[in-house]
């Protein structure tokens, strides 16, 4: 089984810059691709980001596009979402997750098998 392991939250200010990783560990039988979900306090969970399995493509929601940046390094099993200029609207708890059907899983959680535990962002002044 694959297991999903988020690290790097914390709490910020306005404007400041945070990267969040998610450690992979198991072993998929096929490459996998992965996405950065957001949830807040009574909302909806949230698409971010995805990442093909080779870590050539990417793809943003509109409400992170150009601050935030998914990355990953296959020799180490880890996924990154780099945050910048963060916003009063971007505290959340942070997923990672991995669709182990779909190199280049897109925007629907529901394409996504495995989760992470999540890891608070909390942004104040």
């Amino acid at each position: 089984q694959v297991h999903l392991v988020e690290s790097g939250g914390g709490l910020v200010q306005p404007g400041d810059s945070l990267t969040l990783s998610c450690v992979v560990s198991g072993r998929a039988e096929r490459p996998y691709g992965m996405g950065w979900f957001r949830q807040a306090p009574g909302a909806e969970r949230e698409y971010i980001s995805t990442i093909d399995s080779p870590g050539r493509s990417t793809h943003y929601a509109d409400s992170v596009k150009g601050r935030f940046t998914i990355s990953r390094d296959n020799s180490k099993n880890t996924v990154y979402l780099q945050m910048n200029s963060l916003l009063p609207e971007d505290p959340a708890v942070y997923y990672c997750a991995a669709s182990l059907k779909w190199a280049f899983p897109g925007t629907s959680a529901g394409v996504y098998d495995v989760w992470g535990q999540g890891t608070r962002v909390t942004v104040s002044s």
